[in-house]
């Protein structure tokens, strides 16, 4: 067994039904939970397992899957003593794509946390300054989400037959 593994099966028996899955992604344990329990998970393995460093957070789109878990918010963290690295994942409809702020855990989290709010449309309950951090306050949607036209129909100023088309 892999002190992964066995973080895994902690991770299981701690946390019960709020733990989903446990894959393998690369060098990765990537283990899902239920998104309002992810504050716990992160806290526990912060203070009792020692990954002390958030590497990462950042959120996705899957237009493709299943509305139930059409976003995913995604954490990574590191355990600079023991040098291992795994990822957390909860998975969200569109219209509940509310997650606990970790900013009290993690000061790193606090822009990564904007970011994601920004680009994706997550809020996080509890962040302290959550407000657009890249984009315009004017901005009506969030632009990293998979729902827009790949090119602006409403250009005039482009001649198709510069592409091919």
């Amino acid at each position: 067994m892999t002190d992964q593994t066995i973080l895994g099966e902690q991770l299981k028996s701690k946390f019960g039904d709020a733990f989903i899955s446990e894959t393998r992604d690369f060098d990765f344990s990537v283990y899902e939970f239920n998104k309002d329990d992810i504050k716990e998970v992160i806290t526990y393995l912060k203070n009792k397992e020692g990954f002390i460093y958030l590497t990462t957070l950042c959120g996705a789109h899957f237009p493709d899957n299943d509305p139930s878990r059409e976003f995913s918010m995604m954490y990574q963290l590191h355990n600079l003593v023991t040098n291992a690295r795994i990822r957390l994942k909860a998975f969200m409809p569109k219209d509940d794509m509310n997650m606990k702020t970790i900013v009290d855990i993690f000061d790193a989290a606090n822009w990564m946390e904007r970011e994601a709010f920004d680009f994706y449309g997550f809020n996080f309950e509890g962040h302290p300054k959550m407000e657009r951090i890249l984009n315009m306050e004017e901005m009506n949607y969030h632009p990293l989400r998979k729902e827009y036209p790949l090119e602006d129909m409403g250009r005039d100023d482009k001649d198709d037959k510069f592409f091919g088309r």
